[in-house]
């Protein structure tokens, strides 16, 4: 099985993140004044093509792994699941007992918690316990800070639309704001140690 450099496998989800938030903005609200039961479930599946491909490609960058990145891999996606089941537990239990309420839209949020805990475990897993680098690319030395702020940017589009058309509260907001503002922090972090380590590897090797 061929392998996807991490390159290539960031490409591929940039593209795939962009026609997400593309989708969300021109097809996912027309759903709600379609006029047909049929019309309205194909216009709101739309958005879930691309995540869909999102999972198909992880799945792939596991599959043609060697162990020890399979085992990182694994430990990361079993830290999500239990991540995300936990507070689909607790959510649930509250809000059947009055304490909170919540309605389906907050089903929307499992996915993208997953992947957030799924990134931030692998990260801690790979350059912790392991010692290694998320920056496996060399040649793109700088596609990982570029990776996050293409994320922030797609986030702020979607919620500068939402907040646009009066589809988003005060919390909502705030959630995608910290969100955005997150992500612009690992940009700043991860090109920061980019840059430490290539100064401290100059100084090392020295004129």
């Amino acid at each position: 099985m061929k392998r996807l450099s991490e390159r290539q496998y960031r490409r591929q989800i940039g593209v795939t993140m962009t026609l997400y938030v593309i989708a969300m903005l021109a097809v996912w609200p027309l759903a709600k004044a379609a006029p047909g039961l049929w019309e309205k479930v194909a216009l709101t599946l739309v958005p879930a093509l691309p995540m869909l491909y999102v999972i198909g490609l992880l799945a792939y960058k596991i599959a043609s792994s060697d162990e020890l990145e399979q085992r990182t891999h694994l430990v990361a996606l079993g830290v999500a699941t239990a991540v995300t089941g936990s507070l689909s537990l607790v959510g649930g239990l509250l809000a059947t007992s009055g304490a909170i309420r919540l309605d389906g839209t907050v089903l929307i949020w499992v996915f993208p918690l997953i992947m957030f805990s799924y990134g931030a475990t692998h990260w801690w897993v790979v350059t912790r316990r392991y010692g290694g680098s998320m920056d496996c690319d060399e040649t793109s030395s700088w596609s990982l800070p570029l990776y996050f702020l293409l994320v922030a940017a797609l986030l702020g589009v979607a919620t500068l639309f939402a907040w646009w058309r009066g589809h988003m509260d005060g919390f909502s907001l705030g959630v995608m704001l910290g969100t955005q503002a997150s992500f612009v922090g690992f940009a700043a972090w991860t090109a920061w140690r980019r840059w430490r380590r290539r100064r401290v590897a100059g100084d090392v090797v020295g004129p």
